[in-house]
């Protein structure tokens, strides 16, 4: 099953201008697409940060963050 990551492409630090639109990358496993959502979050550089599986189910938000050991404090 393929894994698809969305975040926005706008950093967190600029200024978001109005065509910034999604960026999507592909991943064949689960870990693979977890990791690179683990490195988006932990750099703070990007946010919207979204996990979908193949069966359109999407992790995103508080919850995408419980499911990579983030507590909630």
């Amino acid at each position: 099953m393929t894994y698809r990551i969305s975040y926005d492409q706008t950093p967190t630090s600029g200024d978001r201008r109005a065509d910034s639109l999604p960026r999507p990358e592909y991943f064949p496993s689960e870990h693979e697409a977890l990791n690179r959502a683990r490195e988006l979050l932990e750099t703070a550089e990007h946010h919207a940060v979204a996990v979908a599986d193949g069966d359109g189910n999407v992790l995103g938000g508080f919850r995408l963050q419980l499911k990579l050991g983030y507590n909630g404090e």
